[in-house]
């Protein structure tokens, strides 16, 4: 990893005096290069490093044994959860704190005493903080040695110091459950593309606008009544991962489609689709999974949370469960949760920076610290596998237990990505202009239908079709978009050749668009019980001003938006008023 001498060169030079004391080293008159190298030769002494470790406790040389024993180095979050947290304290607090004597924790005891360091590796997410012993420390120091008189307890540490070796060795895979255990398991589907099939069709038609960065109710209702799944987190999803894949563009507050990027998209297989998706997910920053984990309200405006790389943290989570999943069996969610919080804790902290991200929970209060791991990382790792992983097809899912499909070890590069063949169903086109379109068909061929015809019902998962109607009101929807009415006669001659006549003569009365324009318009009917009331009611001018045009003797139509006040004067009148349908 490091020597003892680049380590004391690279360490805070406030140690230097404590453990210059510790180690029996003369350094007055002496710089710093020069104090470095007195102590370093010191600590490097096999007497010397005898002498510190038979003073130390069985708990502290338990604590050394099993990091030596792993590689001489680990995550510091990890050996924080395990041994205690280091204080970085200026010489004026050593001084003070004297923290040989009075060390905080198993850690700190080490520290202070030179025995460990604190060092920086860096992944894909940043720099992250790591506790190690120097390489040439470790062949001084005497790890098999023990106090004959505490040998019982040093048993233990050794024992603990084992099984934690043997699980490390384990890490290769999770134990696979029992199918006992396994309850309510819900297979996972690709239904994902069929309902990102139907927002884009939406988007195409309508390009509605955004409000914070989502759509408003009126286009979520019109959007999610054609869903196969209408959860509105999935939806939410399905926005940001189709931004991700350069299928929505969204400019100057409105959301649209990328139609090169679209067309190329539609016409693939089902695999295709899938697999660009999820690799869109993986690669993409625009949605940013730790900013939807339920219960959780980041701030990124604050600290550095607006450095997160999402991207980074997925990659890191999609090789942990590459190494520790099982390919076929079903596993369990909370354990591959506590393997992750044991051997890599800080997989999304840069520089194993627990305290500079400000996240609230639902009561308000902020998460800071290693002890919020379980609320912040423990929750999106849940929700990374019961929600994005599930919805792209990745994950089977069960009562806290998890599988992957053939697609999700595709994802993991287990094996290689499914690539089955396709032979979409027809398009039915009935006689009346009723069209369906099975989930089986052309994810085109149903988006070309959604832009000219009228929308009816969804399909759903059981196997009924798309129901779409062919009539005056798509045709005309269609033709806003460019789109004639003999591009829609060429277009179902593919499926049905002839067309029936209703089709061929409502597309031919449109060919030119529409031949004149009518208003419908809803409006009240005052109906009188007698001939001598109507009179009465015409001819008195506080009623009178209420109504349209007559229908015959006994009716006439009331002004829109007039009723209420027309029901007031007549009940000055005297007359009653009943209101009906």
């Amino acid at each position: 990893m490091s020597s003892i001498f680049h380590t004391l060169r690279e360490s805070d030079p406030a140690l230097l005096p404590l453990l210059a004391q510790l180690w029996g080293v003369r350094i007055e008159g002496l710089d710093t290069p020069s104090t470095i190298d007195a102590v370093s030769k010191a600590m490097l002494e096999r007497e010397r490093a005898e002498a510190i470790w038979d003073a130390l406790g069985d708990k502290e040389r338990g604590a050394l044994q099993m990091l030596i024993s792993g590689g001489a180095k680990m995550h510091e979050p990890k050996f924080a959860m395990l041994y205690g947290k280091i204080r970085r304290l200026s010489a004026k607090e050593i001084a003070r704190d004297k923290p040989i004597q009075n060390p905080q924790s198993i850690a700190e005891a080490l520290f202070f005493r030179g025995l460990i360091a604190l060092g920086y590796e860096t992944d894909a997410t940043g720099p992250k903080t790591i506790i190690y012993v120097p390489d040439d420390l470790v062949q001084v120091l005497p790890t098999r040695k023990t106090s004959y008189d505490n040998l019982e307890d040093f048993d233990e540490i050794e024992e603990e110091a084992d099984e934690a070796d043997d699980d490390r060795d384990t890490l290769a895979e999770l134990e696979p459950l029992d199918k006992d255990d396994v309850i309510n398991p819900h297979a996972a589907d690709t239904s994902i593309i069929d309902d990102l099939t139907t927002l884009l069709a939406y988007l195409q038609i309508n390009m509605p606008a955004l409000e914070r960065d989502f759509f408003r109710k009126k286009d979520i209702d019109g959007i999610t009544a054609h869903l196969l799944n209408p959860d509105r987190a999935r939806l939410v999803f399905m926005l940001g991962i189709g931004i991700s894949a350069n299928l929505i563009e969204v400019q100057n507050g409105r959301a649209s489609t990328n139609r090169v990027e679209l067309r190329r998209w539609l016409n693939g297989t089902r695999a295709e689709q899938i697999k660009h998706l999820a690799n869109s997910w993986k690669n993409g920053t625009v949605w940013i999974d730790l900013f939807h984990v339920p219960g959780l309200h980041p701030e990124p405006e604050a600290g550095t949370l607006n450095q997160y790389n999402p991207a980074a943290v997925r990659e890191a989570i999609l090789d942990m469960m590459g190494s520790t999943l099982p390919q076929a069996d079903w596993w369990s969610v909370d354990q591959f949760i506590d393997i992750v919080r044991e051997e890599s804790a800080d997989f999304q902290r840069p520089n194993g920076d627990f305290d500079s991200w400000y996240i609230r929970n639902d009561d308000g209060d902020y998460l800071n610290g290693i002890e919020s791991w379980d609320a912040v990382e423990g929750a999106l790792l849940d929700f990374m596998i019961t929600r994005p992983l599930h919805w792209l097809g990745m994950l089977d899912l069960a009562d806290g237990a998890a599988r992957l499909t053939a697609y999700g070890r595709g994802l993991l590069s287990m094996t290689p990505f499914p690539s089955p063949t396709e032979t979409p169903d027809a398009l039915t086109v009935g006689p009346d202009g009723v069209i369906l379109v099975s989930r089986k068909a052309s994810r085109m061929d149903r988006f070309q239908v959604c832009r000219f015809a009228t929308w009816i019902s969804a399909a759903d998962l059981t196997g009924k079709p798309y129901t779409y109607k062919l009539d005056a009101a798509g045709i005309t929807r269609a033709q806003a978009q460019g789109i004639d009415s003999g591009h829609i006669g060429a277009f179902l001659s593919k499926f049905l050749n002839p067309l029936p006549p209703v089709i061929t003569r409502l597309l031919q009365n449109w060919q030119g668009g529409a031949a004149a324009s009518v208003t419908f318009e809803r409006v009240m009917i005052l109906r009188a019980t007698s001939v001598e009331i109507m009179e009465q009611i015409v001819n008195t001018p506080a009623t009178r001003r209420f109504l349209g045009a007559r229908l015959g003797d006994l009716a006439a139509i009331i002004r829109a938006d007039q009723w209420e006040m027309l029901q007031d004067a007549l009940g000055e009148m005297g007359i009653q008023v009943e209101v009906t349908g």
